[in-house]
C-alpha cells in the first residue's frame, strides 16, 4: 500500500512527539545527585533507581526515526510519481528548511545523547578515589532542551514536507502545461 503525504506527515509528527515526551520525562526523573558512601580511601556513589538513561535513549531512537522518516518523506514518490531532487532544491525556501531541519536534528541528537551518555557513565563508574566528590549527575536542563529541539526538528521536517509538496505540484503543473503547448 502506497503512503500518502498526510500519512507520512502524521508518522513524522508522531515520532517527533514521542521523542519530545520521552526527553521531558527523562529530564524530570533525573536525580539531582547521588549519595556518597565513604569507604577506605574511596567514595562509592549510590544513585537512586531511575529511568533517565532508558528514557534518554528512547528519545534518541525516536528522534532518529523522525529524522529518517522526515527525510524519506521529502523524496518519496507519492502516487507513483517521483520528482528529481534538483526540482525540490530549486525552491530556496525548501532548501533552507531542509538544511534547518537537518541542523536542528543534529543539535537535538547532541543535546539528548550528551547527558544520557554522561548519566550512564556516572551510574557505571560510581567508585571515586577523590574523597571530596559530591556524586554528580549529568547537567541539568540538557535533556529538556534536547527534547524541545527534537520537537522543533520534527516541525521543521513537516514544513519542509509542505514545501516539497508545493514544489512537486509546481513541477507537475509545468510538465502538464508543457505537454499541452508542445514545449
Amino acid at each position: 500500500m502506497a503512503l500518502s503525504m498526510k500519512q507520512m506527515s502524521l508518522i513524522v509528527a508522531f515520532f517527533g512527539l514521542l521523542s519530545f515526551v520521552f526527553g521531558i520525562i527523562a529530564e524530570n526523573k533525573k536525580p539531582a545527585s547521588g549519595t556518597p558512601i565513604t569507604g577506605k580511601g574511596m567514595v562509592i556513589c549510590n544513585y537512586p533507581a531511575d529511568p533517565t538513561v532508558a528514557l534518554g535513549f528512547l528519545s534518541v531512537v525516536f528522534l532518529v526515526a523522525t529524522t529518517v522518516t522526515g527525510c524519506y518523506s521529502l523524496f518519496y514518490p507519492y502516487k507513483g510519481k517521483s520528482v528529481p531532487q534538483s526540482v525540490l532544491f530549486r525552491s530556496t525556501s525548501f532548501a533552507v528548511f531542509f538544511n534547518v531541519a537537518l541542523f536542528s536534528s543534529g543539535l537535538a541528537l547532541t543535546l539528548l545523547l550528551w547527558p544520557t551518555i554522561t548519566e550512564q557513565l556516572h551510574l557505571s563508574g560510581n567508585v571515586h578515589h577523590n574523597l571530596n566528590t559530591d556524586c554528580p549527575t549529568a547537567k541539568t536542563g540538557l535533556l529538556g532542551g534536547g527534547a524541545f529541539v527534537s520537537l522543533d526538528s520534527a516541525l521543521f521536517w513537516l514544513v519542509a514536507l509542505m514545501l516539497a509538496d508545493n514544489a512537486r505540484e509546481d513541477h507537475f503543473d509545468d510538465f502538464e502545461e508543457g505537454l499541452k503547448t508542445g514545449v
